[in-house]
């Protein structure tokens, strides 16, 4: 049997930012973080300028396992740009259905922080840029004849999926699919 390694301050605090402000949103405050990873809240200060660097540093953190989660491996040339881009929405489809399904959390914090120069608005930003990139990259390379527009149109279903799901106003079953064909359809995607 393998010990299990005993997480840093450091790394439980980032753990309790990334458990408490995706169930509970950006506005928990220090005192529930510095609890919830049995930390002082002078260590948290030792370790973080301020909370809002904290939420920044637990989103960097958690941006590989989205990324992981929500696009296809890296790309080995076999997989046409439109199956690429059908599977991040698969992937939605799937995600949306479990029982602890928030939202995105990287639109969330935008949401609630409204603040565009907030440490963690602007990671978040970075990360949901990224993913409009890789939209407009499959796009080009799969011949859409506006690829700008179409990965503007796939971010926008994303989000929106995203957020209605998260906020339980609807079930996706069905519905994600066929409208981000009907996109890359119009498109002319291949």
């Amino acid at each position: 049997m393998t010990a299990k390694v005993k997480q840093s301050p450091r790394e439980r605090l980032l753990e309790a930012a990334a458990t408490l402000t995706y169930r509970d949103g950006v506005g928990i405050g220090v005192e529930a973080l510095c609890k919830a990873a049995g930390v002082s809240k002078r260590s948290l200060y030792q370790l973080f300028e301020s909370k809002g660097e904290l939420l920044a540093a637990s989103l960097k953190e958690r941006a590989a396992a989205f990324v992981a989660r929500a696009l296809p491996p890296a790309d080995d040339g076999r997989s046409p740009p439109r199956e690429r881009i059908l599977y991040v929405f698969e992937r939605v489809e799937s995600q949306t259905g479990a029982p602890d399904f928030q939202g995105c959390r990287y639109l969330a914090v935008q949401i609630e922080l409204k603040d565009q120069t907030h440490p963690a608005s602007r990671v978040a930003h970075q990360i949901k840029a990224n993913l409009t990139a890789f939209f407009r990259s499959e796009a080009e390379q799969g011949g859409a004849s506006n690829p700008d527009l179409l990965a503007r149109q796939l971010i926008l279903v994303f989000d929106g999926a995203s957020a209605r799901a998260g906020i339980g106003a609807d079930n996706l079953t069905g519905l994600i699919a066929p409208t981000v064909t009907t996109l890359l359809d119009a498109a002319d995607m291949h």
